[in-house]
């Protein structure tokens, strides 16, 4: 019997199993929201909300850096540069985000907006809106 069969069949699984399963493309602005917001942890005890502006490309890649509009964040500078560079991280690390083919077909280099707020309040999803 060949030993090395075994391994190499638990070697694939394991494999398959460690490989990220493609999510399914998005297909409202709704979907990009909750996409985004799974990929953002507010810094510890903070308070407050920023708002991004950004702009995606087709393929889901951001245009550009993301830059804050509105910035309501409790304590001191530092503090709220930590809650800013947490929000943009969250949004760079994301993406690039699978969009479905309509969405993808209206999206592209429109000028969206969508706040990051902590503590995350369970009632509502993020919103993304077009400025």
């Amino acid at each position: 019997m060949n030993v090395f069969k075994p391994l190499a069949v638990t070697g694939a699984l394991l494999i398959c199993l460690s490989t990220p399963s493609r999510a399914e493309p998005l297909k409202t602005m709704d979907d990009v929201g909750r996409a985004i917001d799974t990929c953002w942890k507010a810094p510890s005890d903070s308070k407050g909300s920023v708002t991004l502006s950004f702009s995606f490309k087709r393929d889901g890649t951001l245009i550009g850096k993301p830059q804050p509009t509105s910035i309501a964040v409790d304590g001191d500078d530092k503090v709220r540069q930590q809650f800013i560079a947490s929000a943009i991280d969250a949004l760079s690390s994301c993406t690039p985000l699978t969009f479905s083919s309509g969405l993808a077909e209206g999206i592209a280099g429109q000028v969206f907006t969508m706040p990051f707020t902590a503590p995350k309040d369970s009632d509502s999803g993020p919103m993304v809106t077009t400025q």
